[in-house]
């Protein structure tokens, strides 16, 4: 399998459990050690600090379509993946374009 199919494939239930409002799964798709830096929010260090921050992201979210996020453009170097996404979740300020790395764990998370 590419890393852009992984990639594509962890992004698909990442953005299942953010539209389910699944804060809990969304943060367990983390290392412990990872961290999310967003425009949205200062930024959480953690898998229990990112679970708390997409807590506060999907609260209210029942109006929102189903997020997407689609993998642009993916590599792999060593133990480092990262990709160029775009996300949408149908609200007026839900769209954008994510750029994400990970170091190449088993799980395939970082």
């Amino acid at each position: 399998m590419s890393i852009q199919s992984e990639l594509q494939s962890f992004w698909n239930t990442y953005a299942a459990a953010y539209s389910a409002g699944d804060a809990g799964a969304c943060g367990a798709m983390f290392t412990t050690d990872a961290e999310v830096h967003s425009p949205y929010a200062t930024p959480a260090v953690g898998r229990d600090a990112i679970g708390a921050l997409h807590a506060a992201w999907t609260q209210g979210h029942g109006e929102a379509a189903e997020k997407k996020v689609t993998v642009v453009h993916a590599g792999r170097s060593g133990d480092l993946a990262w990709c160029l996404a775009t996300y949408s979740e149908g609200l007026d300020v839900g769209n954008g374009t994510p750029s994400t790395s990970s170091n190449g764990k088993p799980t395939g998370r970082g």
